[in-house]
């Protein structure tokens, strides 16, 4: 019975958005919130101030932006949260895409003053596709931006959302003066300006009240009851079934900054979230509730803690428990191994854990056994499905350059590749090594963790690929696809896997290959 009590409390979500649009200041304010933290880092104008709590590699403070997954984990009225912050910049999407096979819902967080934006719309896509569960906060509401009913039919155009709000704001900009909670009924008014630690706040179980109306104005009182009109007239009524299934979005309003509307959205949250979800495996559907262990890795991490070079495995764990020093089966590697350490995360800091239920995220000191997508399990022969790698959009030869450090240089590249930051690939002709990335920014991150943290200098040279396709063919002595192997043999590579790979140079070579060989398949992600 605990079993299933654990599962139940258990809340597995990812933070997704554009750059900049607050969501690593979201993420601190929910840890403050749940009493994580007592005082959250200040990120300011991208400068950050102290240190984002969920922004732990030194590049990221530097920059001000994430670039790479965090998880963190509090409890929270008897509620066990797993946070993923996952990077907004779409150079590193990839890891976002696939940070989302491990979570069970999804908070979007979307600008005030710029709206629907470029990456919301391709990560909600996502989602969309897999029918997670949406949350959307309207963010930096004490900024001057656009008018709530117009950021509704934004949301409801840009994104094909089916949105019902759960909290209004009073007034926009600096005329904002609380939130509405529609789902408890009842207005917050804060009194402080303090940022970093939880301000106090007035509460109002109804809206006449001549107390209220004396602290925000007959005018802004008239307006809410006005706008509070027309949000039950127009959008429907929250259906927690509809949510779950991803048909209906529940909308939420604030400033994260301030620590408007962000306890709203915990007490929602936590209240109609989604514990633990099925996935789907190559051979049958796995339910938490299974007594069975099964889990997958979704992020491999090097160098979490630069003075001891570890390197960790995120699990995601699907069903059962997952306990210390027990063997378990690694299904590509058709061995047992055995975890003395597995870590439970608050961002940098990690503690080790003896039991974990699912839902949890646990991480595992890795020696190079994992890749991202191995299975780990019981016993059972499975493979979880849904974690591809990309097809790179940017290819970059990389040279040596400091001679004297060529073995720190491979092993550098080695390990940030298996943590799925870029690709390598090693042309057939020559051997030479070619590094492909999702976004242009990924090789100047990669080139300051090499030197950072590996001691190795590295210089990259640009080389004119469009797209890199994975080849597949039923039959390889097929005259045609030998023909093939030789007509091309000059942009043909291996992966790391020692998968065959066509580095095209146009997408009309594509097309002309496509049509040219016919019986070989082209694949623009690995998992086929």
């Amino acid at each position: 019975m605990e079993f299933l009590e654990e599962i139940q409390k258990r809340r597995t979500f990812g933070i997704i958005s554009h750059p900049d649009a607050g969501k690593t200041t979201l993420t601190e304010k929910l840890l403050l919130y749940g009493g994580a933290i007592q005082e959250a880092g200040a990120v300011k104008s991208n400068k950050i101030k102290k240190g984002a709590t969920s922004d732990f590699m030194e590049i990221e403070r530097q920059r001000g932006i994430s670039v790479a997954t965090s998880v963190l984990a509090f409890n929270y009225q008897n509620k066990k949260i797993n946070i993923l912050d996952t990077p907004g910049h779409k150079d590193f999407a990839e890891d976002t895409f696939r940070t989302l096979t491990a979570v069970d819902s999804v908070i979007v967080v979307i600008d005030v003053s710029k709206g629907v934006e470029e990456q919301t719309e391709k990560l909600v896509e996502v989602c969309r596709m897999r029918k997670i569960p949406m949350i959307v906060f309207i963010n930096k509401l004490d900024r001057e931006g656009k008018d709530a009913f117009d950021l509704l039919d934004d949301l409801e155009i840009k994104l094909g959302l089916k949105l019902s709000p759960l909290s209004f704001p009073i007034g926009m900009g600096y005329n904002f003066k609380g939130i509405y909670n529609l789902w408890e009924k009842n207005i917050k008014i804060f009194e402080s300006s303090n940022k970093q630690k939880i301000a106090n706040a007035s509460e109002y179980n109804t809206l006449e009240n001549n107390v209220l109306k004396k602290t925000i104005g007959n005018t802004a009182l008239l307006e809410l009851k006005e706008s509070l009109e027309l949000v039950s007239g127009v959008y429907p009524k929250f259906s927690k079934k509809e949510y779950l299934s991803g048909d209906l979005q529940p909308v939420f309003f604030g400033s994260a900054l301030n620590n408007f509307g962000v306890q709203e959205l915990l007490d929602c949250f936590i209240e109609i979230a989604p514990s633990p979800l099925p996935k789907i495996t190559d051979k049958r559907l796995i339910h938490p509730e299974e007594k069975d262990f099964s889990g997958f890795v979704f992020k491999i991490h090097a160098n979490m803690d630069p003075n001891h070079r570890d390197r960790l495995a995120f699990v995601k764990i699907v069903s059962g428990e997952f306990k210390r020093n027990t063997p378990y089966f690694h299904v590509r590697h058709k061995k047992k191994l055995k975890f003395s350490s597995p870590n439970a995360f608050f961002a940098e800091k990690k503690k080790v854990v003896d039991i974990s239920y699912p839902g949890d995220i646990v991480g595992l000191h890795d020696t190079g056994n994992f890749k991202i997508g191995d299975t780990l399990t019981s016993g059972e022969e499975i493979q979880y499905k849904g974690i591809p790698n990309f097809s790179p959009e940017h290819f970059r030869f990389v040279n040596n350059a400091d001679p004297m450090k060529a073995k720190q240089l491979v092993k550098g590249i080695n390990q940030l590749m298996d943590e799925g930051v870029a690709q390598l690939f090693t042309l057939n002709l020559n051997g030479r090594k070619v590094i492909g990335t999702v976004g242009i920014l990924q090789f100047e991150v990669i080139q300051y963790r090499l030197e950072h943290e590996y001691g190795a200098k590295c210089r990259f040279e640009n080389l004119n690929v469009y797209k890199a396709c994975w080849i597949s063919v039923i039959d390889e002595e097929n005259k045609n696809y030998q023909e093939f192997l030789k007509v091309k043999k000059k942009f043909l590579a291996s992966d790391k896997k020692g998968q065959l790979i066509y580095l095209a140079d146009s997408a009309f070579s594509i097309q002309m290959a496509q049509q040219k060989y016919p019986e070989i398949n082209f694949h623009f992600t690995s998992e086929f």
